[in-house]
């Protein structure tokens, strides 16, 4: 069935069809879709073909013929490379525009899997390759009903995080008792997995300067008091301990201090207004079944921030994909790390953060996430964030 729904949308976008390429499982998004399983120990090359009319074809190496036998069509096998050559030259020949898992320019490099050697080769016998990402989300980042529910029980956990931290840090901070960075990061982890949560990497508690680097990431080693003052910026995900169970990711802030300085009012302000935009730009969208492309969505919030002279401190893209990983295949909100032309599509989720990091002084990011229903609704998950948090 999934192999009929790649022909119908290969002949939509007026390809002769999809060559899925891998050498030792380099292509992540091949193998996702190849649902070659983890344990599965690969080798050699291999190619799967998909034409949009037609039967698909599977070309394997003598010693690993076995490896695509769940899938449907017939198998090439090669044990010499010039038989790999020819078979190759056999399935694609009549095509003139085929689909890989590459990036014109490498434009996207989250989808650019193909490396130029085979790039070369195909190019022998197909004068067009053209890029793979756009349908390729429709099997590599859409949630299932039970991905959703799960995403939504992980939000959760998050949002009433977050909550417990300032409760804790306002108490420590009353009774005069040392805390550090590391201390809060400690206590995001227990909370995880006390509901049942695991992470990718560790949270972000980043206080004062520390907040203005967005890779900054307390450790035993290094991190720092919070003390009396202290703007602090926390980042967290996490996704339940579940087969096939899906992120949450958010960012919050809060001031060590009874109200917060007029300069980290005015950053918040604008770096929250700049979240509104890009949502209200999702919604407008959804709303008339529009067409909406992760370019859109960052260049709405950093508008925001250019017009009001903060553009150069906004350094990084306005969200990301979230699928098993947090950081997930699907398009991303950028104009700026890369132009994400890819479309955003219904059952897919993503992150809305901008931010503003003024240099030695203090950071704000605001993360929350957006889930795109069947219906085109537009989902707000992990909270929202209308004004700094006072500690004191």
């Amino acid at each position: 069935m999934k192999i009929y729904d790649v022909q119908k949308r290969l002949q939509e976008e007026q390809v002769d069809g999809w060559l899925l390429y891998d050498f030792q499982k380099r292509n992540a998004l091949a193998i996702d879709f190849l649902q070659i399983p983890e344990s599965q120990h690969l080798t050699r090359r291999l190619f799967y073909w998909i034409p949009a009319k037609g039967d698909p074809v599977k070309i394997v190496h003598a010693t690993e013929s076995h490896v695509l036998e769940s899938l449907p069509g017939r198998t090439l096998v090669y044990f010499r490379w010039q038989i790999l050559e020819e078979h190759l030259k056999s399935i694609l020949e009549g095509s003139t525009r085929i689909a890989m898992e590459y990036s014109p320019r490498n434009a996207i490099p989250y989808v650019s899997y193909v490396d130029g050697g085979i790039l070369d080769l195909v190019r022998e016998f197909v004068p067009k390759v053209v890029s793979s990402s756009g349908f390729l989300q429709h099997y590599s980042c859409v949630w299932t009903e039970e991905q959703r529910a799960l995403h939504l029980e992980s939000a959760e956990v998050l949002d009433k995080t977050a909550s417990m931290v300032w409760e804790r840090l306002r108490e420590l901070l009353v009774k005069g008792i040392k805390v550090t960075e590391y201390d809060v990061q400690q206590w995001i982890l227990a909370e995880f997995a006390s509901h049942g949560c695991i992470s990718e990497g560790d949270p972000i508690c980043a206080v004062a300067d520390h907040s203005s680097l967005p890779p900054y990431c307390p450790s035993r080693e290094k991190h720092r008091e919070i003390c009396r003052g202290d703007f602090v910026l926390i980042d967290l995900w996490c996704k339940k301990k579940k087969s096939n169970a899906v992120y949450a990711d958010i960012s919050r802030v809060a001031i060590a201090d009874t109200q917060p300085t007029t300069l980290q009012k005015e950053v918040f302000s604008l770096v929250r207004r700049a979240q509104k935009e890009a949502t209200a730009l999702v919604q407008e969208r959804c709303r008339g079944s529009l067409p909406l492309y992760g370019y859109e969505v960052d260049i709405a919030a950093r508008k925001v921030i250019d017009e009001a002279g903060f553009g150069e401190f906004f350094i990084h893209r306005t969200g990301h994909n979230i699928h098993t990983s947090d950081h997930g295949p699907g398009t991303h909100m950028d104009s700026i790390e890369t132009w994400d032309e890819r479309p955003i599509l219904p059952r897919t989720c993503f992150s809305i953060e901008p931010g503003i990091y003024l240099p030695q002084q203090f950071g704000v990011r605001l993360e929350y996430d957006l889930f795109i229903t069947e219906k085109n609704q537009v989902e707000i998950s992990g909270g929202i964030q209308d004004e700094i948090v006072s500690l004191l």
